[in-house]
């Protein structure tokens, strides 16, 4: 999975129409949920900002939103080191502050109770294909987060996808500075109708290397389609409490959301 997000840092942004715009969406909602879920208060220390890891922020779409929004401090973990670091800089650029670092999920660099709000958005707990590699991760965002700190992973809504079984993903077409850029995904489903494995297409103007036609850039990656029934189990055994579901028609997120305490 490093290698796909690697090869991926550069181009992520391309998979938007526009970026910022999905930053500042995404942002609101997730500030919404992580609002509702712990309170105005929310912080071990009453005096102190509130503290929030990202713990895979990729290029940095999450992270760099919340960053923008209110007082909280936010920090950003992901299993590529390219990914964890463009996500710094494009902070930078937009004026905000986002420490970063490369980070397995499973094995998070901070100490016990670090964090007030740990989050893993846009699909990436999927990526932990076993029930222990599941475990570990969800076992440390728990070890990570203060005594009643919020947990809240966003993932597809897999259980609809894994009734259908899509053999690929609509195309989505973005403008850019070098013209257009095309993004698709085709599924390879494995026998066990749970796990698929992902080819990633972005179609990008040859122009931008010098040439005409296209440029093809194929990634390879592969999901656990975890239902909601199979993640909200997964996070209760590792000692989460009040695991909740909310639909996109209740937190305005484009993916179903799950919150729960440690």
């Amino acid at each position: 999975m490093r290698a796909f997000y690697d090869e991926l840092a550069d181009d992520y942004h391309l998979i938007f129409r526009d970026w910022d715009a999905s930053m500042e969406y995404q942002a609101s909602s997730l500030a919404a949920v992580i609002e509702a879920g712990i309170g105005a208060g929310g912080t071990a220390d009453a005096d102190a900002a509130r503290r929030i890891l990202d713990c895979s922020c990729g290029i940095g779409t999450q992270a760099i939103g919340l960053a923008r929004v209110g007082d909280a401090e936010v920090i950003g973990t992901d299993l590529s080191p390219r990914a964890a670091a463009r996500a710094s800089r494009e902070a930078s650029a937009r004026g905000v502050g986002l420490p970063t670092a490369a980070a397995d999920m499973r094995a998070l660099p901070f100490g016990d109770g670090a964090f007030d709000v740990v989050l893993s958005a846009d699909n990436s707990v999927p990526h932990l294909l076993t029930p222990d590699a599941l475990t570990a991760g969800l076992a440390e965002m728990r070890r990570v987060l203060r005594p009643d700190g919020l947990l809240v992973l966003t993932v597809r809504d897999y259980d609809e996808l894994r009734a259908q079984r899509p053999a690929s993903t609509p195309p989505q077409v973005s403008e850019h500075e070098a013209g257009r850029a095309i993004a698709f995904q085709l599924w390879h489903w494995h026998p066990d109708g749970e796990r698929y494995d992902l080819e990633h297409f972005q179609l990008v103007p040859a122009t931008a290397s010098g040439g005409q036609g296209w440029d093809v850039r194929v990634r390879r990656a592969t999901y656990w389609a975890l239902t909601r029934k199979q993640l909200a189990e997964f996070a209760a055994a590792v000692g989460f409490r009040d695991v909740t579901w909310q639909e996109p028609s209740e937190s305005g997120y484009y993916q179903p959301v799950l919150t729960a305490r440690r």
